[in-house]
């Protein structure tokens, strides 16, 4: 192989590994916040590519010559670094899920504040619980560990090695359910609570006609769904602990399916 053909095989090998990187930095959790600058994203991803690539650099792989399986390859790594990014981002979306039910229920649902980092509405509670869950993540070094991940994803996926399995739309799948799950287990305290008022406020509208039930039901339902949140506020703390785990471990299963 002569010199150009050579360093032709390298820039390619860096794009395909740029590729990846950026992919996961558009879907993952801190890095993937739209209120960083893209040119910041991309320099990022530029420097990670950089210390990667004598690593994870294997001279015996061969880069198509012609455009179009180029593209193919470049496609397969872009999905896999979003794919990576997705599920460790699920989590995340479970905790601003469980935060609109909640809004809903407590009487905050006709509040929305703008969300600096998905660039959207999202409901009072749900912004509470997720920038808390944020915090949570940088103090556990989550951030480190979804870095290891993409460097054993080099590992385990090597580049121009990407094989998709059926099996991996199974493993999503589940993955998307079990956002709901984690959804419920996250608001269910303080649903439960708010059903037992709402059967306290109708006992009360029954017992006693004459009192404006709704005047005292918006404020109790208020002060209640405040009250149980700021006591679930522990248990929430080590549940984030327990989900961030298991995000970690699903990011490594799912390097497995490729």
């Amino acid at each position: 192989m002569d010199f150009f053909a050579l360093m032709q095989n390298q820039v390619a090998f860096f794009l395909l590994i740029f590729v990846r990187i950026t992919g996961i930095f558009t879907m993952t959790p801190v890095f993937g916040s739209k209120n960083i600058p893209v040119s910041i994203k991309a320099g990022l991803a530029l420097i990670i590519t950089y210390i990667l690539f004598p690593i994870v650099f294997n001279d015996t792989v061969i880069i198509p010559e012609h455009f179009l399986p180029f593209i193919f390859m470049v496609i397969g790594e872009l999905i896999v670094g979003l794919t990576i990014g997705f599920v460790s981002s699920l989590v995340f979306s479970a905790i601003q899920m469980s935060g609109q039910l909640l809004d809903m229920q407590i009487g905050f649902g006709v509040i929305n504040i703008i969300d600096p980092q998905s660039g959207s509405q999202v409901p009072l509670v749900g912004n509470f619980k997720y920038m808390l869950a944020l915090i949570v993540f940088l103090a556990t070094n989550g951030h480190h560990v979804l870095l290891s991940a993409l460097f054993t994803s080099f590992k385990l996926i090597p580049v121009t090695g990407v094989i998709f399995h059926t099996a991996l739309a199974t493993f999503m799948v589940d993955m998307v359910g079990g956002t709901f799950v984690i959804a419920m287990k996250i608001s269910l305290p303080i649903i439960i609570s708010l059903i037992i008022t709402d059967v306290a406020l109708g006992i009360l509208a029954r017992t006693m006609p004459q009192m404006n039930i709704f005047v005292v039901g918006v404020p109790g339902k208020i002060i209640v769904g405040l009250f149980v949140l700021s006591l679930a506020l522990p248990f929430y703390i080590i549940f984030l602990e327990m989900a961030f785990n298991g995000m970690y471990k699903d990011v490594f299963r799912l390097l497995s399916f490729f």
